[in-house]
């Protein structure tokens, strides 16, 4: 296609300016005079428009060809580098907080909440590419959890909740189950056992008038509030978690359980569940 250089035009409608005015001195049969009068218009049209904008270096560059050119070796594009998690970690520390809930005393109706913290060891055994099956997905695990809260009671005067705590240490197996670069899905177990704390309120509030509970209750005291002595009770806990991967070391892990304890003379079931960050460290091959 034809392309109009503008510079070439402009000094093309002076000339044709000129052109005419000399014209209008010499007399010239009309034909030719109303050619270059329409020779002359033509050119000032051209001259008058406007010179379209610059385009930019981006624009005018011709695009990189994606193919070599005959004779020369293919070009390869190189992919980019995996940042996602290898799974190759020996250990994993976790770290979040917690809400679970309980039962402060046996007699007592109603289960009560609490909000703690928890933190969690895994060692990961064997390698990626050992022999056994179980043994790739298998690892160890050190927990430690703490809640407190507070637990309705059978009111005595103004006292109708009190403020009971538990540190729960334990351990056990974690299996990982699923895993890709945006998730991974574990499952785990966890046995030990819980010290309970239940004589708070009345050590801070009501000082030997009444009794936290009925084995600690005495011939001078005026009532009882029928929580659970303080103490260790057997606990267990069975769920998993499911992080979403930040990064080849850090995710984010939300970690639902059923618990398991056995203060009085039964065990009882609850709710946990905790949310917090997880870091993985040291290669296992």
């Amino acid at each position: 296609m034809y392309r109009v250089n503008f510079r070439e035009a402009g000094r093309l409608c002076a000339a044709m300016r000129k052109m005419l005015r000399l014209m209008t001195k010499i007399k010239l049969p009309a034909a030719r005079m109303l050619g270059l009068v329409l020779a002359a218009a033509v050119c000032a049209a051209v001259c008058s428009a406007q010179t379209p904008a610059p385009q930019s270096s981006s624009q005018s560059q011709t695009p990189t060809p994606t193919t070599a050119a005959p004779g020369t070796a293919p070009l390869t594009v190189q992919p980019p580098a995996y940042t996602g998690p290898k799974y190759t970690n020996r250990w994993e520390i976790y770290g979040g907080f917690l809400f679970m809930n309980g039962q402060a005393g046996q007699s007592l109706p109603k289960r009560y909440n609490m909000g703690g913290g928890e933190g969690m060891f895994t060692y990961w055994l064997g390698t990626p590419h050992s022999d056994s099956v179980l043994k790739r997905h298998l690892g160890l695990v050190a927990d430690y959890r703490f809640g407190a809260g507070t637990t309705p009671v059978v009111t005595i005067d103004n006292i109708n909740r009190v403020l009971v705590m538990q540190h729960i240490f334990s351990g056990g197996f974690q299996y990982r189950w699923l895993k890709n670069r945006y998730v991974a899905l574990d499952l785990h177990g966890l046995a030990g056992e819980t010290y309970g704390i239940f004589n708070h309120a009345t050590q801070e509030y009501t000082p030997g008038t009444v009794a936290y509970c009925p084995a600690a209750a005495t011939s001078g005291q005026q009532a009882n509030l029928y929580l659970y002595c303080n103490g260790f009770a057997p606990w267990g806990a069975a769920g998993g978690s499911i992080d979403f991967n930040e990064s080849g070391k850090l995710a984010v892990r939300l970690s639902p359980d059923i618990t398991f304890e056995h203060f009085g003379t039964e065990t009882r079931e609850f709710f946990s569940i905790s949310l917090g960050a997880m870091y993985r460290f040291g290669k296992n091959q």
